[in-house]
């Protein structure tokens, strides 16, 4: 388990839970048929109006690029192919992010290791608001501009708070991307393209699907900082709702994550969670005492590497 898991799980008690871990060997079907079918989208909407491009991308294309967003979350763990064939994982995360529009998987990668290494952590954990953000965005208005920000602010953030060198990786990710993008637009024109990116951006931010950025780590009941959400978006998102789950066993997959909470359901049936990401959102924008402050901050000790 994580560092910081709400409580110490007693695993000890439930081995069978140790079986769950390992690769999803379905993970890599699902994601390749999510790609095609975006690119099968970017031919059937090369002619459309402008308004239903962008409607088309908030109502279906950006639904699956979340989507795809937390399959690279899924395979970041490693469990597409396995901790054994890691470059497999990272060069199928790339894949999966084709249809985003932006290079994304491998920035996250590094990234996200530390979110579990170090959940809080200052200047460390770059899922933390910065203090500007905490100041500016405290109203209702604010607070919903500050919601159909959030990719910009989720892919700037880390360069200010924890800035690292960009990797190999980095390079070969964008370099793939930009020049997937570059064939569409050369095949079927500028419209395909603005779908995708307009999608990811627009499903990223103010959607439904992305409550899930708020349900994880913001404080609703002070004492608790991680909750699941067991809701039925679920389904479309890996089960990353399942999040108290995940961070005690990051390395099971999210198609086991409910078998975790089955497993062991007196560790988890009376931690506080989530039933609404909708609600979550309505929460979040109209209760006066959320907001990006709404974290738990921590001072970590950097571990050492291996």
């Amino acid at each position: 388990p994580d560092n910081f898991s709400v409580h110490f799980f007693p695993l000890a008690k439930y081995p069978e839970i140790k079986t769950l871990m390992g690769p999803d060997p379905h993970l890599k079907w699902i994601v390749s048929g999510m790609v095609f079918t975006q690119l099968l989208a970017c031919y059937l909407v090369k002619d459309l109006p402008w308004k239903w491009i962008f409607f088309w991308a908030y109502a279906f294309g950006g639904c699956i690029n979340h989507s795809l967003t937390l399959a690279i979350h899924d395979i970041s763990h490693n469990v597409a192919f396995g901790n054994k064939q890691a470059k497999w994982n990272r060069w199928f995360a790339v894949f999966a992010n084709l249809p985003i529009g932006v290079p994304y998987s491998a920035s996250f990668k590094k990234y996200h290791i530390d979110h579990h290494r170090y959940l809080g952590g200052d200047s460390l954990d770059v899922d933390i608001p910065t203090d500007f953000e905490g100041w500016f965005f405290c109203t209702p208005l604010r607070k919903v501009l500050w919601l159909f920000l959030q990719p910009l602010f989720y892919s700037l953030r880390p360069l200010y708070v924890n800035p690292k060198a960009i990797t190999r990786m980095e390079i070969l990710n964008a370099f793939v991307q930009f020049s997937i993008d570059l064939i569409i637009y050369y095949l079927w024109g500028p419209k395909p393209v603005i779908y995708l990116i307009a999608g990811t951006i627009l499903c990223l931010g103010f959607h439904p699907i992305s409550g899930h950025f708020i349900a994880e780590h913001y404080m609703f009941l002070k004492g608790y900082e991680t909750y699941s959400y067991y809701g039925p978006l679920n389904w479309l998102t890996f089960n990353v709702g399942y999040h108290m789950e995940h961070h005690d066993f990051p390395s099971i997959p999210g198609c086991r994550l409910p078998m975790v909470k089955k497993i062991a359901a007196e560790y988890y049936d009376n931690l506080p969670h989530h039933q609404s990401w909708i609600r979550v959102l309505w929460d979040f924008v109209f209760d006066d005492t959320l907001g990006p402050y709404s974290r738990v901050k921590r001072l970590c000790k950097l571990a050492k590497e291996s």
